[in-house]
């Protein structure tokens, strides 16, 4: 079985491979104190992942290795993450008498019942929650699978680049991992709050409770939308479109005709989604929305959302409270900080005990 939820003591690299870019982050720790040692953002050709599918390996391949060269990495365990989208998750209930072998045969004989495609051709893992609350003699099993493709395709590319690819998680658990670090405000445990990604392609909306993921939904919309209008408004190449815009080095004309309006876009996007979540028969409201992927790095964005959304919208920040690297650029590190949520919380896998 590919594992998925394995302890490991040692720091390793988060890389995230979006549509756009490969960003990968290493951090340290040191007693309770943790570190952001090196990161680095490396744009992709459009078409190198496409629907979150790795369709060109070596081309993710070299953008990774040059973040590695970036990052001044050097034969490092990584991790990355797969796609909520693309994985199963359920909970079944097993006996507690089975021995370690007998509870692998018995979850791939519960798995085969529901996923959808031949058990060879699925990566497949599974951890022990603990016993059900209603029979002690039962115990939870939180098991995950998705296609074995999805898993080699970046366990390729990382391992191409010099990386040794050690664990593939799911991007969901990567940001329920680095939600304790976001939050800097006095939130009770059981208030409701949002994480909303807007990446390249994708808008993802995660809400939290209680320390967990309660709901996941994403739509069809992202930075892209605004990088290919400038593109042909303006004739600048795609990843000079996007460095542009992470740095905030457009042009003051770019970025009154095109960018800024493009606030009030991803402000009718998360409304959306917002939308689709209290249709869901939801009680509660949201206390807090935390902004994180690349379009968030749009000058004003949190504000803008704010107004519009009628809700508190903060940048998501994890590296606030983390001893920065000499190495690390500070100013830069600040205008790259919401893309690099994702690889962040890849790279708190590490810590887990």
């Amino acid at each position: 079985m590919v594992s998925l939820f394995r302890k490991k003591t040692a720091s390793w690299v988060g890389v995230d491979i979006g549509s756009s870019s490969v960003k990968l982050v290493a951090l340290s720790r040191h007693g309770s104190s943790i570190g952001l040692d090196a990161y680095a953002i490396v744009a992709l050709p459009p078409s190198a992942v496409v629907d979150g599918n790795v369709q060109e390996i070596n081309a993710v391949s070299e953008a990774i290795e040059r973040g590695v060269k970036i990052c001044g990495i050097r034969q490092a365990n990584t991790i990355c993450a797969v796609p909520s989208s693309s994985v199963i998750i359920k909970k079944i209930e097993l006996s507690n008498v089975f021995t370690e072998i007998e509870l692998e045969e018995q979850v791939k004989v519960e798995a085969d019942q529901f996923i959808p495609y031949p058990l060879d051709e699925v990566a497949l893992d599974f951890e022990i929650v603990g016993p059900t609350a209603n029979n002690p003699d039962l115990n939870e099993i939180l098991l995950v699978a998705c296609r074995r493709d999805d898993v080699d395709q970046r366990e390729d590319a990382i391992n191409a680049a010099g990386l040794k690819c050690e664990i593939v998680d799911v991007d969901t658990y990567a940001m329920e991992r680095v939600f304790p670090i976001l939050i800097n405000e006095n939130l009770k445990a059981d208030d409701m709050v949002a994480i909303v990604d807007v990446g390249a392609a994708t808008l993802t909306l995660n809400v939290v409770r209680n320390g967990q993921i309660i709901y996941n939904r994403e739509q069809s919309f992202g930075g892209n939308d605004l990088t290919t209008s400038i593109h042909h408004q303006y004739g600048m190449a795609i990843d000079e479109v996007e460095q542009a815009l992470r740095l905030g080095e457009v042009s003051d004309e770019v970025k009154e005709i095109m960018v800024y309006p493009f606030r009030f876009t991803i402000a009718q996007q998360v409304s959306r989604a917002l939308q689709f979540f209290y249709s869901s028969g939801v009680q509660s409201q949201l206390e807090r929305i935390y902004l994180c992927g690349g379009a968030a790095s749009i000058d004003g964005i949190g504000d803008v959302l704010t107004e519009e959304l009628s809700m508190p919208v903060t940048l998501a920040k994890p590296f606030d409270d983390m001893n920065i690297g000499a190495k690390v650029n500070r100013e830069r590190l600040i205008k790259d900080t919401p893309a690099l949520v994702k690889a962040c919380g890849l790279a708190l896998r590490s810590f887990d005990q």
